[in-house]
């Protein structure tokens, strides 16, 4: 493991952020919002499930056949999963403009070959996801269930 790879996992030791990850979360979510980035650097909007607040998460999307996707990096047991869920998919996402979108969780049988996507989109996912991304999808079906994905819906996408 290289020490950059040491870094971002004790950034999200025990799948959670910790208090430099947050902050640098804040600052990513502003640029992506701000359209910075490439397109598919993305901040998702969802209402909080126990707040009620809304509450904006950097992620990656991953664009796979035609149609778009976001990936848990961390697992089930992240905040914007649970809330996502809790909303029943109404959420928005930023990229220089908002985007009311609906997220529709993919079944784990279909997820293999998008994660594999992912991970080509997202190489900073790499160090929280357990699998080489040149392995083969036999591999990534095997941690489907593990690591959700939620296909994306709109009528314009960022």
């Amino acid at each position: 493991m290289t020490g950059r790879e040491d870094f971002r996992r004790r950034l999200y030791k025990g799948g959670r952020p910790n208090r430099l990850a947050r902050v640098l979360n804040r600052v990513t979510a502003w640029l992506h919002s701000a359209g910075v980035r490439p397109k598919r650097w993305v901040t998702l909007e969802v209402r909080g499930r126990r707040s009620g607040r809304v509450v904006k998460f950097p992620l990656v999307m991953a664009d796979y056949e035609g149609e778009c996707y976001l990936v848990s990096m961390l697992g089930n047991e992240v905040n914007w999963v649970h809330n996502v869920r809790a909303s029943g998919g109404e959420a928005v996402l930023h990229h220089g403009r908002r985007d009311s979108v609906h997220l529709t969780e993919v079944e784990p049988s279909e997820r293999a070959p998008i994660l594999r996507r992912y991970l080509a989109c997202a190489p900073g996912a790499r160090t929280h996801v357990p699998i080489d991304p040149s392995a083969a999808l036999e591999a990534f079906a095997e941690i489907a269930l593990q690591v959700p994905v939620f296909r994306v819906t709109t009528a314009s996408r960022p």
